[in-house]
């Protein structure tokens, strides 16, 4: 008689945690970099070259540069770019532009990995409300990353997050979240819609990417013919949020985050919808990022 297994997800040591948060704290001072250097004229190479200087700067290494020949640190998605984007001295950034930032860090061969999306000046309200929708979803998703909680409680509470928010928002469903850890991207994928209290039984030590990626329309995409920016297929602007969350004995510790998440996870509200309550959203001192 078949029986069913449990995939076999790797689970981190306290110091195999330790590793991942200093990459964490990294790649949050990379995204914060790189955002703030964001302005109309500069190109998105220009912001490529202050993420790394400061990941290099950290004793760090990018993920991104050279995985599966990805020419560059960052990955940086303007307007109906969904993800992916490469940086370029050509692409300069615009008043009105929607940009989204992705960025991963390696420290002793653990990685971190986290992405924001902003507005280059201001946004019309709906395109400043569709950031908000797709960041409050990522937080409702990684206060379900907490031991006994099942894997698509996570699914879940994106969704549910979005669909409360009403009509017109399109869930990327063909690029999602991931396990990480000794890899940047490992099994099982972390869905962003799909039922609650299925999939493995999320255990401390655990880690993953919790990463919702939304569109102001359809959810479809098409890929350019660089093989790696992906857009919407409909041409409407899209909205990419991020963190590496652990999962410990006291709940989720959000590794990219520079609190921590404390902030994030208390503003969390838990979806109605079936998923499961959050935990408290305390978290222990932890190691800051090596000099």
């Amino acid at each position: 008689m078949w029986k069913r297994h449990e995939p076999d997800i790797e689970r981190k040591s306290p110091a195999q945690f330790a590793a991942m948060r200093e990459a964490g704290l990294v790649v949050a001072g990379a995204l914060r970099a790189a955002a703030d250097a964001a302005a109309p004229g500069v190109s998105t190479a220009d912001l490529d070259a202050v993420a790394s200087e400061v990941i290099l700067a950290a004793g760090a290494v990018p993920s991104f540069k050279g995985y599966h020949g990805y020419p560059a640190t960052l990955c940086t998605s303007v307007n109906e770019e969904i993800v992916h984007g490469i940086p370029g001295p050509r692409r300069r950034l615009r008043h009105g532009d929607l940009l989204s930032i992705d960025c991963g860090a390696i420290v002793d061969g653990w990685h971190a990995d986290a992405a924001l999306s902003l507005g280059i000046g201001d946004l019309p309200p709906g395109l400043a409300r569709l950031l908000d929708v797709c960041e409050q979803a990522m937080w409702a998703g990684l206060a379900q990353a907490r031991p006994g909680a099942r894997l698509t409680d996570i699914s879940h509470a994106v969704e549910a997050t979005v669909r409360a928010a009403g009509r017109g928002y399109g869930i990327v469903e063909d690029y999602v979240g991931h396990f990480i850890g000794s890899e940047m991207h490992m099994d099982p994928p972390v869905l962003n819609q799909g039922k609650p209290g299925r999939g493995p039984v999320l255990t401390a030590g655990m880690a993953l990417a919790v990463e919702p990626l939304l569109t102001a329309g359809s959810p479809e995409t098409v890929l350019d013919d660089d093989g790696w920016t992906v857009r919407s297929a409909d041409g409407r602007p899209a909205a990419h949020f991020e963190h590496t969350v652990a999962i410990t004995a006291d709940g989720p510790w959000v590794l990219t985050a520079p609190d921590g998440g404390a902030a994030g996870l208390a503003r969390a509200a838990v979806p109605a919808a079936g998923a499961r309550p959050a935990p408290p959203a305390t978290a222990p001192p932890r190691p800051a990022v090596r000099p």
